[in-house]
């Protein structure tokens, strides 16, 4: 399986990539092969049942809105995201969806969205969709959404092909250990060889002209997520702290006040939490790789490009390259998905990613980078996805500030060596998914354990 860059970072909305993104493509697939088949026009009624962690935590990750949306044809990259609240409202009360955008069918909440507590075969984020006729069933389709984004339906995850991109690339690469020694035999950065592998799918003009999309993107976010204040949606009264926080950090910065040392690391905790903020408000963001962790990867680039002398967009470009290189090691070897092997496979994963993008456009070897990315993951290994209601707030929020601060200090800690270290990347991301399978359910984005459950006992 070929991975691109632009598939670990896609523009999509919160708070969820596994459990809102991933189940809007999911529905919107559904529906544009019902209009492929020329279906569409015969469907009288749809069918949503939620499975596993999409029924666990679905009301509160928006699963059942996102799957709406998709059914009206709407796509995470494109859909305006202070729309859906009003759709959602006009639907309920009318019972009337509008399949593709264009055609009315009757809609009963309580009877068509059914959230299930069963687990299907593969993966626990499941959904099937039932399209029914007016002489009976017409399709009917189940999909995985595996996270990150990535959507598999029931053809796919019985075959084990998971994704139909057979692409040979020039230096594919399995292993960190393989990454590595093809650096070495062709005189590679990381960034170099993810971009040569890059322009099989397009052209280095292209390639760098959509990272750089990304990047706006990710700053958009963060000013979104430093505009607004009050309390986030989900019934936590969670307050947004952002805003308040960078009054303060401007405040520090002013010629007459004596600035804090900590400033720089406060100013890490502000991009990361203005980004997951807006993401728990259910706002525009970049996946990167999942929503859960977003403020990660931006948060530690954000700092780069505030604290450095120099910046450029060849340092955007080569930091989002390389990130992009650690997260297909993880993808491929472990998961990303909360619900698969906990929070670990995602702010770890982030984590490691963000490490390695900075050490790459901080001068690293190949050797020094794979180090960095070790350290990131090595110690976020066993952390649990419990968040408190089924809401991406709490304790993910914070989690996000904290293994952005992470990644920056693995990145430092790399460069002072030599690149030789005493744990592999590649064992611990075995480790990682090994972890994750003994993991049990309750820690595993269900919200029946750990803070979740502790939140409400206190």
């Amino acid at each position: 399986m070929a991975i691109s860059v632009f598939d670990l970072f896609k523009i999509g909305i919160g708070p969820s990539s596994s459990h809102t993104v991933g189940p809007m493509r999911a529905a919107a697939l559904f529906t544009q092969g019902l209009r492929d088949r020329d279906e569409l026009n015969q469907v009288r009624r749809v069918e949503v049942r939620l499975y596993g962690s999409l029924s666990a935590t679905g009301i509160g990750h928006g699963s059942d809105n996102a799957v709406i949306m998709g059914l009206m044809g709407e796509w995470p990259d494109a859909i305006d995201p202070s729309t859906i609240g009003a759709r959602i409202e006009t639907l309920r009360e009318s019972h009337t969806l509008l399949l593709a955008g264009r055609l009315p069918i009757p809609f009963v909440w309580e009877r068509d969205m059914l959230l299930l507590d069963e687990n299907l075969p593969y993966h626990p984020n499941a959904m099937t969709l039932i399209a029914q006729g007016e002489h009976g069933e017409l399709s009917r389709d189940t999909y995985y959404s595996v996270g990150g984004g990535f959507v598999v339906d029931a053809a796919q995850a019985a075959s084990g092909v998971l994704d139909a991109d057979n692409t040979v690339l020039p230096y594919d690469f399995n292993s960190a250990v393989e990454l590595l020694e093809l650096c070495e035999t062709h005189g590679l950065r990381v960034s170099e060889l993810m971009l040569a592998n890059e322009k099989v799918w397009r052209s280095e003009e292209e390639i760098r002209a959509g990272l750089m999309k990304l990047w706006r993107a990710m700053q958009d976010c963060v000013e979104q997520g430093l505009k607004h204040e009050g309390i986030l949606p989900g019934g936590l009264f969670v307050r947004r702290r952002a805003a308040k926080l960078h009054r303060s950090l401007l405040e520090l910065n002013k010629p007459n006040v004596i600035g804090s040392t900590l400033s720089a690391m406060e100013w890490v905790n502000l991009f990361a939490l203005a980004v997951n903020e807006e993401n728990a408000a259910g706002g525009r963001m970049v996946t990167a790789p999942t929503n859960g962790a977003a403020g990660i990867i931006p948060a530690v680039l954000h700092y780069y490009m505030k604290f450095s002398d120099e910046v450029s967009e060849a340092n955007v470009v080569d930091y989002l390259l390389a990130a992009a290189a650690i997260g297909i090691l993880c993808k491929k070897n472990a998961s990303i998905s909360g619900a698969e092997v906990g929070c670990q496979g995602e702010v770890g994963s982030a984590c490691a990613m963000a490490a390695a993008g900075l050490a790459e456009i901080l001068g690293a070897t190949p050797a020094q980078l794979e180090n960095a990315a070790e350290i990131g993951l090595e110690h976020n290994l066993g952390l649990t996805c419990d968040p408190v209601g089924g809401l991406v707030q709490v304790p993910c929020i914070e989690r996000n500030a904290i293994a952005a601060v992470k990644a920056i200090n693995a990145a430092q800690m790399a460069l002072r060596g030599d690149g030789i270290h005493f744990i592999s990347l590649d064992r611990v991301i075995r480790t990682m998914r090994d972890t994750g399978a003994d993991m049990h359910d309750k820690y595993k984005e269900t919200s029946r354990g750990g803070l979740a459950v502790s939140a409400i006992e206190c």
